[in-house]
């Protein structure tokens, strides 16, 4: 049993794993920093110095100056501005990830098609690599 885990462990496909696993949860903190401290201040100034961490509902129908005073009074909240902040995360991400396998496609060697069929010389008809005479004119063909 030892054995078969440690054969699966150094797979190579469990190691890229946890290289990609890691790689992205520091992409992830590199993305959420890009978007709480680079993107939303300049929107939130933008649209009336509106701070997104900020923004919420308070379920309890009292009003609260933060959503920190509303969390330290205890009270039920949407925290919307949050939900929006996480949204424009996944969406940054999405996108570099699109780009990141558009560009792994693209620098992919993808192998020349092997023909599978050859033109006959005589009618040009497009007739079976290893024929041995053309079905549409009949004519001998020389194997090669």
């Amino acid at each position: 049993m030892f054995k078969e885990f440690k054969a699966f462990i150094l797979r190579g496909n469990v190691l890229d794993l946890a290289v990609a696993v890691i790689i992205g949860g520091v992409f992830g903190a590199i993305v959420d920093s890009l978007v709480k401290d680079i993107i939303m201040p300049p929107i939130g100034l933008l649209l009336g110095n509106i701070n997104f961490s900020d923004l919420f509902l308070s379920l309890n129908g009292q009003g609260y100056a933060s959503l920190k005073a509303a969390k330290d009074a205890g009270a039920p909240t949407l925290n919307y501005g949050i939900f929006i902040q996480a949204v424009i995360n996944f969406l940054i991400v999405a996108a570099a990830i699109f780009m990141l396998v558009r560009m792994a496609n693209k620098l992919q060697h993808q192998p020349p098609a092997i023909p599978t069929t050859k033109d006959c010389p005589h009618c040009l008809s497009s007739i079976a690599l290893k024929a041995t005479r053309c079905a549409h004119c009949t004519a001998e063909l020389k194997t090669t």
